[in-house]
């Protein structure tokens, strides 16, 4: 009996953006059906290592191209794994992948998305209906009795009944619209196979043939130099189910004590996965060219899971299971050989092309960066390797060329943590940094509130949040460019101000200094030595990781006109009465501009409130 099931909504949306969106590539979605039947009969391979009955009656992998010009319908079948009712509703009725509905939501039902946004979504199935007004999918899971039939015309339903599929594996079997008749010829469809589908280690045969369409050969073992441009980029749209062309190609073999083959490539776009939780490459694991398995842990690194692509072991046993994957000594040595390699590429890569590196590090540099707390052994390679933007206005900047800049007298490479750029660059920690012509590096990513202390020093300078207190710009010689005459010289009774501040505020905050780190504005909150960075601070209460936070030191501008005028009353009889709201005003003044949410907006409002009545 059949029955009928509503998509999700992110799906039906979905489905409405692909049939009603104009392509110029309609071509894609035999790509896409082969890949998908490929990838069965990977995953049926490794299935059949442990259990060898799953191919008694049909042990030869193939993937059959049918055409039916009466009927209107191409058909792409496999005798691969195939699936069970369930896993038709799960995998062609609903989209399980974090990120969809925000996809959706962005792009919106009457955008066009590109094909590279589709791609990022791993919903290459779906394309199908751009050329069809109905599909119908034959499912018999390898090992069981049973098979399933699963329709749909893309509008907002699918049926799914119990139907006699002979053999295992899937036929997909697409049901054309009119108007689509170029794919109804079959060297039309041969053409297709051999551009998209020729580097796929399985046999695409088109029936009726004696011969495959496709070379049927494992891309990655040819010699690089019998490898064309075009093929790379199909084996990547292929292995990374992506749409998008890679920014680099990395293919190479490495012999000795641990034999393996690596073909691995570097998004132009983000995965849309990039920070799932899971934190989960894409690169796949073969065994002598066995498939073994999409995501083995401890293949690479997880500050490198925006690779896409494949390596090949021949020292692993062919029988390795996911589970002895995680402590494999063998593994571990071709983990550390292929991050090695990555980042060796990644250096050359930044010397030759750096425009073309810019562009790859604001995609993935907050994911490359994770390394630098989490991998000791490769601190040094990554360090040099890091991109920051940095009050120099100059674009990204390495921190070789922040060491080369620094000023005469300058002990320390200096940062600042915060939300964005923006309001970075308007951030009162910064004055005095710029007006002696100190070049500070700006870091908007969570994990930059980690990594500088971690890596702790570069070539000999540590790293030191501006937001530190005691950091003494008098040793840091002044740019001629920026030298200027001081606006005034610091008021006199400066000294009171700063214990009438102190008593004020009592317990509210660490100390209060003056501050030559200040040249507009009054004030500004710091932390002492030894304590967390402020910023680094607020993120780990924010996640639960502290619950009491420290006691800031709250820094004035001894030549600010307002302190100055305040400086003149300190010593006035009453100036405690009459100063106390001016002072809690500045201490919340400076916890706003450092980003905190004020504890009391209320008491802040009366005393604003107060003040201004005084003025008018």
């Amino acid at each position: 009996m059949s029955e009928s099931i509503p998509f999700r909504a992110e799906v039906s949306r979905l489905l409405d953006i692909v049939v009603h969106s104009l392509y110029s590539d309609k071509e894609v979605f035999l790509r896409e059906l082969i890949s998908n039947a490929s990838d069965a009969c990977d995953k049926l391979r490794y299935e059949a290592l442990t259990q060898p009955e799953l191919l008694t009656d049909d042990p030869d992998f193939k993937i059959l191209i049918a055409l039916d010009k009466k009927a209107r319908t191409i058909t792409v079948a496999d005798n691969g794994i195939g699936m069970t009712r369930d896993e038709l509703v799960d995998n062609l009725g609903t989209i399980a992948r974090s990120g969809t509905a925000a996809f959706l939501d962005q792009v919106g039902t009457e955008a066009k998305p590109s094909l590279g946004q589709i791609g990022q979504f791993g919903v290459g199935f779906y394309a199908a209906f751009m050329v069809a007004q109905a599909v119908e999918v034959r499912a018999r899971k390898a090992g069981s009795a049973e098979s399933w039939v699963w329709e749909s015309d893309g509008r907002g339903a699918f049926s799914v009944e119990e139907t006699d599929k002979p053999t295992r594996g899937t036929e997909v079997i697409l049901y054309l619209k009119q108007g689509e008749d170029e794919f109804l010829d079959i060297e039309r469809l041969r053409h297709i196979i051999h551009k998209y589908a020729d580097h796929i280690a399985i046999s695409v045969m088109l029936e009726g043939e004696d011969t495959p369409a496709n070379r049927a050969g494992a891309l990655w073992l040819r010699p690089k130099n019998e490898i064309t441009p075009d093929q790379y980029k199909e084996f990547y749209h292929h292995v990374g189910h992506a749409f998008d062309d890679s920014v680099l190609t990395i293919h190479w073999r490495a012999e000795g004590v641990i034999e393996y083959t690596g073909l691995l490539f570097i998004p132009s776009t983000k995965p849309f996965d990039l920070f799932d939780p899971k934190r989960q490459h894409g690169v796949k694991l073969y065994v002598k060219r066995v498939f073994i398995t999409d995501h083995a842990d401890g293949l690479v690194p997880p500050w490198l899971r925006f690779l896409r692509g494949v390596v090949d072991s021949e020292d692993l046993p062919l029988n390795v299971s996911r589970e002895m994957l995680q402590n494999n000594p063998m593994l571990a040595k071709i983990r550390q050989g292929v991050t090695k390699r990555i980042l060796s590429d990644l250096a050359k890569f930044a010397a030759d092309t750096p425009d073309s590196y810019a562009k790859f590090w604001e995609n993935f540099g907050a994911v490359l960066k994770e390394g630098l707390y989490e991998s000791a052994e490769y601190r040094d390679e990554l360090a040099k390797l890091l991109r920051c933007r940095s009050t120099s206005g100059d674009g990204l900047v390495s921190l070789t060329d922040y060491r080369g800049r620094m000023k005469e007298g300058q002990e320390s490479i200096f940062y600042l943590c915060g939300e964005s750029i923006e309001k970075l660059q308007r951030n009162p920690h910064l004055e005095g940094f710029k007006a002696k012509g100190v070049e500070v590096l700006l870091l908007i990513d969570q994990v930059d509130d980690f990594w500088p202390t971690t890596l702790g020093e570069f070539d000999g300078k540590p790293f030191k949040s501006v937001t530190r207190a005691g950091e003494d710009l008098g040793k840091i010689a002044t740019s001629s460019d920026t030298k200027k005459e001081d606006p005034q010289p610091a008021a006199e009774g400066m000294g009171d101000l700063i214990a009438l501040i102190k008593l004020t505020l009592g317990d509210s905050v660490k100390d209060v200094r003056t501050s030559d780190r200040l040249t507009s504005s009054p004030v500004c909150l710091t932390s002492d030595e030894g304590d967390l960075d402020i910023h680094l601070e607020r993120f780990l209460a924010q996640h639960n990781q502290i619950r009491t936070a420290s006691k800031r030191i709250l820094e004035v501008n001894p030549k600010h006109p307002l302190l100055i005028q305040m400086a003149a009353r300190a010593k006035e009889s009453g100036a405690a009465d009459h100063l106390k709201d001016v002072a809690w005003l500045l201490l919340d003044q400076a916890r706003l501009l450092d980003g905190e949410t004020l504890s009391d907006p209320i008491a802040f409002s009366d005393r604003l409130g107060a003040l201004l009545v005084k003025a008018v």
